[in-house]
């Protein structure tokens, strides 16, 4: 097994980039030549040219085929071995998964409509694609972390790499920031939410003069998720949904309906169809606001009184985002933003910040808190924000004072580096691996054909 197998991050980045519901627009990639089979497992020559893509929608420069293809069967040999072992991810998390990038999707399109002219497949072919690609990512993410769960970094490791590096080779550190920020979502207007409510409450008056809710909610509902399925949400643990959707959903008899139910996710009407033991199993029709029209006036106020308190050193920043701060990502840490991978509070401060971020901290000092500024969520929530200026740190030779969490992770990522090409060189004996003579020339894992025993 050679031991150039990718890399633990650089595999996780390329599994990222492979499984992102890109989907194929348009007249789409026609090339279905399988190339690779791995067990029961294939990758098609429009996976191949569909990673490659991914690069260039992201303005990168793609690596070379053979390396691509190694990326796409190092996937299929973790699913392959997941089958193995009997590796599996809930179907509720999955569905979790695809509801929120499909809801993400729409939202950045503007609507259903929208998105099925742009790819021009139906919402259910988009949903099915999309559910294989999450699954196969999750199934992956889930093998990946239990090669590497029993990998652990001691301080003694991390001095003796340290100390190990010529100092006349030691990394230079480019300009950082540690920034936090204060996040208020935009909020549905008063006329927005009378005109939900109307609409809900004709929908309920229907189902109470007989009509079927399932039916209504498939051609009413705005769950992506559910809506094919009647609204039908499966079996819940109590504590699995929002609060307000629960609480609602406990109080009622099988087959009632409840009336107007407001959650983050927008209106909702709710059908209890059964409670097993710990679990209640529901249907709902949900609908959402128009998020291009929500209403930033009240947030931007709020914020504004907010960052007066925080300027005069009546309430600290960190208090204030863990109270105030509707960004669950961030609140509980005090508003710190760290870096998604390598999970620093550090962030580098280059051309590879956003623009607008970099160019609004460039016009601030070091521990000032800015205004209220216009912001968009991952999810595609529109929101504002106050942003904290925590520290900048200058430019300079790594030291195992000021960068021994840095240090620390690439002692980490060469530990799991370890176990993954440990845990390779026993996975490709124990499945079947045919690539396409094609590709003879890359070895992919080092071999080019090998059936498991």
């Amino acid at each position: 097994m050679k031991s150039t197998i990718l890399s633990y991050f650089i595999l996780t980045a390329l599994l990222a980039l492979v499984s992102s519901p890109t989907f194929s627009q348009g007249k789409g990639v026609s090339l279905n030549k399988i190339i690779a089979k791995i067990d029961n497992y294939y990758v098609l020559k429009s996976d191949l040219e569909q990673a490659r893509q991914s690069y260039v929608q992201q303005n990168q420069k793609a690596p070379a085929d053979c390396q691509l293809l190694e990326s796409l069967v190092v996937q299929k040999v973790l699913l392959a071995k997941a089958e193995i072992d009997s590796v599996t991810v809930d179907d509720k998390l999955i569905e979790n998964q695809m509801d929120g990038r499909m809801s993400y999707m729409i939202q950045q399109f503007g609507s259903e409509k929208n998105l099925v002219e742009a790819y021009g497949k139906s919402i259910e072919s988009l949903k099915s694609e999309l559910r294989t690609e999450v699954k196969e990512q999750m199934l992956g993410q889930r093998m990946q972390t239990k090669i590497t769960d029993d990998v652990k970094v001691s301080p003694n490791e991390v001095r003796k790499f340290f100390n190990a590096i010529p100092k006349d080779s030691l990394p230079y550190i480019p300009a950082e920031v540690e920034i936090g920020h204060i996040v208020r979502l935009a909020k549905v207007t008063k006329e927005q939410k009378e005109e939900l409510k109307k609409r809900l409450l004709a929908l309920r008056e229907r189902v109470e003069k007989g009509e079927d809710f399932a039916k209504l909610a498939t051609e009413f509902s705005e769950d992506v998720g559910s809506a094919p399925k009647g609204g039908d949400l499966g079996f819940a643990k109590r504590g699995a949904m929002v609060a307000e959707f629960e609480g609602a959903a406990l109080k009622l008899k099988p087959n009632e309906m409840s009336d107007i139910v407001e959650s983050e996710f927008g209106l909702h009407l709710i059908q209890l169809i059964e409670v097993r033991g710990a679990e209640y199993h529901a249907r709902h029709i949900l609908l959402r606001p128009d998020y291009n029209r929500l209403d930033l006036t009240e947030p931007r106020r709020f914020l504004d009184s907010l960052r007066t308190l925080i300027v005069a050193d009546s309430i600290k920043f960190e208090k204030a985002a863990k109270d105030f701060s509707e960004d669950k990502v961030t609140a509980d840490a005090g508003g710190v933003i760290r870096d998604q991978q390598s999970n620093s509070t550090l962030l580098p401060h280059d051309q590879n910040m956003d623009y607008t971020l970099f160019m609004t901290l460039d016009s601030m000092k070091v521990g000032s808190i800015s205004p209220p500024m216009d912001y968009r969520l991952e999810d595609g929530k529109s929101a504002v924000r106050l942003l904290y200026y925590k520290r900048k740190v200058a430019p300079h030779t790594a030291s195992l004072k000021d960068d021994y969490e840095k240090i620390a992770n690439i002692v980490m990522v060469n530990k799991k580096n370890t176990a993954i090409d440990a845990w390779f060189k026993k996975a490709v004996s124990d499945v079947y691996i045919n690539v396409d003579p094609e590709y003879q020339s890359c070895h992919i894992l080092g071999t080019q054909k090998t059936e498991g025993p």
